[in-house]
């Protein structure tokens, strides 16, 4: 395990352990990411899902709001932590939709579950796996969400692969990540807090838009929907990127 993913599996593992023995998993005031994960549902949205899940967001965005999901889709969300997107999602597809979470974390993955039972979201799936080895067939979903994880890794071009493969054709990707709108220092991309805290590891738009159509990806887009700067480490901004497999 790299020293990146292992950084990042620690953070959201501890994340998950607070959440599973009564406190929240959300970044404190003085952390980086404070200002990305603070406010990002509606109160709606909130009583929808068990608390614990919202106790363990760290998103930086609200794939589901924007994703524009459809009875019967079939829906893979990459980093799918305590489970909060997975089960908007699976209310907006319905019994004859189909979500899957997909995370590296065995605690979170505790978490998500008991999540779901509470919930009692039948058509929800929660996998063990990485981002750039997704364990589901060729040409599986219909829809890939994900909040604030693709930065995470550090082999995105296998993440951006990995997710066309498993789109069928006129599938499409919905996800919530940060952007950099000033190249990082050295300082910042060897920092791996800074990775986990969804900041190190964040490409300039145009990186991102290239890494999706390297792999085919067409109809490319990102739309900000919040703009900050972190003294000491950049600016960045949360995007909606909406991308499309032929």
């Amino acid at each position: 395990m790299s020293d990146v993913k292992r950084s990042v599996h620690e953070h959201y593992r501890k994340a998950a352990l607070k959440v599973l023995d009564g406190g929240g998993g959300c970044c404190g005031a003085d952390d980086p990411c404070g200002p990305v994960s603070e406010d990002l549902y509606s109160a709606a949205e909130s009583a929808a899902v068990p608390q614990a899940a919202i106790r363990a967001s760290l998103g930086c965005g609200n794939p589901v709001a924007l994703a524009e999901l459809h009875e019967g889709d079939v829906v893979l969300d990459l980093g799918s932590g305590g489970g909060i997107d997975v089960l908007l999602s699976a209310q907006r597809v319905g019994a004859s939709g189909h979500v899957y979470g997909l995370d590296m974390t065995d605690e979170m993955l505790e978490l998500a579950r008991a999540n779901r039972r509470e919930a009692g979201a039948d058509n929800v799936e929660f996998l063990k796996g990485e981002m750039e080895e997704v364990p589901l067939p060729d040409a599986t979903v219909d829809v890939i969400i994900s909040n604030c994880v693709v930065n995470l890794s550090a082999d995105k071009d296998r993440v951006f692969a990995e997710a066309y493969r498993v789109l069928r054709p006129g599938g499409r990707i919905a996800v919530s990540d940060i952007v950099t709108r000033r190249d990082l220092t050295p300082e910042v991309r060897a920092n791996t807090s800074l990775w986990s805290a969804c900041l190190g590891g964040a490409l300039r738009e145009e990186e991102y838009q290239a890494g999706l159509e390297r792999v085919g990806f067409v109809d490319v887009r990102f739309e900000s929907t919040r703009e900050y700067s972190l003294p000491g480490i950049g600016n960045f901004a949360s995007v909606f990127v909406r991308a499309r497999r032929p």
